[in-house]
């Protein structure tokens, strides 16, 4: 039996239908009805609306992992940045229960293969323009291999691309992800980054060399811009048992970098997902402070500040000591603190 692809509209009149249906059925025998089945659907595909009317902000593709329960990676990094105006399309790089610190943990891991047919996808459906690209913790080599080859996609389509990069490797001296690839961030990843959010232990492993004090996170910083990124923000550094952020922004290659630090007193408590939290929030407020990172590297931290006061306190409420295990973070409650955060700690400009 042969089949025909019909489409009208309402409001034609009987004899207007059966011409059109007779011009339509005499065109469609001409094409194969695997190809005839999508005419109607493509005529009235409405268009994306952020990409047809985007933001003032920008549209993210953030590739980081995802958790069922609590707030690590995309779950710590989608909300706040929409919250600041963003559209963000997330890609889960690993699908679990809940984050890798409780007894057990079900779930998937996507690969590379899988990663570039997500990317193909969206490319058949000229969905692929973004202003920014955010990852975080990647697993594996082949995994983050393929991220590469999603920044020069993303670049060949829009070449002003910002490339938003934490280099999820470890802490405190441990290494979370496999030694190969400490390599490929530094050879590959680092110098197509347009920034980069590394701790302290990350910096290292970037740079080769020790960093335990202000001027030798300055230096770490300029050999990073030496390499690629022009804004790098040393997320967190221990000195004097107060916590730092150094952040550097050079503007032009033959100008010298703006440097300044921020001291945040630390909170007596372990949580999850402030670093993606961070890297999420210095995105956002670095876009719309473009030549000033140290205001939104100002806004950041108060924000981060005042969502983890907020847990704390919570967990107190519930009759939980905070100090006794990893927390996970009050996100949805502090929504107004992530909006409009009051500037409570202050970017100082080193000369």
């Amino acid at each position: 039996m042969t089949r025909h692809l019909v489409c009208f509209r309402g409001n034609t009149s009987s004899s207007a239908l059966s011409s059109i249906i007779d011009k339509r059925i005499q065109f469609s025998i001409s094409i194969p009805f695997s190809k005839r089945r999508g005419l109607c659907a493509m005529a009235r595909r409405p268009p994306v609306l952020s990409l047809a009317l985007p933001s003032e902000t920008g549209r993210v593709l953030s590739i980081q992992s995802h958790t069922v329960q609590g707030y690590v990676g995309n779950k710590s990094a989608v909300f706040p940045l929409q919250l600041l105006g963003y559209d963000v399309d997330p890609i889960n790089s690993v699908q679990f229960s809940n984050h890798t610190g409780y007894p057990t943990f079900k779930g998937q891991v996507l690969n590379g293969d899988q990663l570039w047919d997500l990317i193909e996808g969206l490319a058949a459906n000229d969905l692929l323009y973004y202003t920014h690209l955010l990852t975080g913790y990647i697993g594996s080599a082949s995994f983050l291999s393929t991220v590469l080859k999603v920044v020069n996609r993303l670049r060949s389509i829009n070449p002003n691309l910002v490339y938003v990069c934490d280099p999820v490797m470890g802490d405190e001296g441990k290494l979370y992800v496999p030694q190969d690839l400490v390599s490929l961030y530094r050879e590959k990843v680092v110098p197509v980054a347009s920034m980069l959010t590394p701790n302290q232990f990350e910096v290292e492993l970037l740079t080769g060399m020790r960093v335990t004090s202000e001027k030798d996170g300055l230096e770490a910083c300029n050999i990073l811009h030496a390499a690629g990124p022009t804004k790098v923000v040393i997320t967190s550094m221990v000195i004097d048992d107060k916590l730092h952020l150094i952040g550097s922004n050079k503007k032009g290659k033959s100008q010298t970098p703006e440097q300044f630090k921020i001291v945040v007193p630390k909170i007596p408590a372990y949580f999850t997902g402030t670093g993606d939290l961070m890297t999420a929030l210095l995105l956002g407020w670095s876009n719309k402070y473009p030549d000033d990172l140290g205001r939104a590297a100002e806004l950041a931290v108060s924000s981060l500040q005042a969502v983890l006061r907020r847990t704390v306190a919570d967990y107190e409420k519930a009759g939980f000591d905070p100090q006794t295990s990893s927390l996970e973070i009050r996100l949805v409650q502090s929504q107004e603190d992530i909006r409009n955060p009051p500037i409570e700690y202050k970017a100082e400009k080193f000369n």
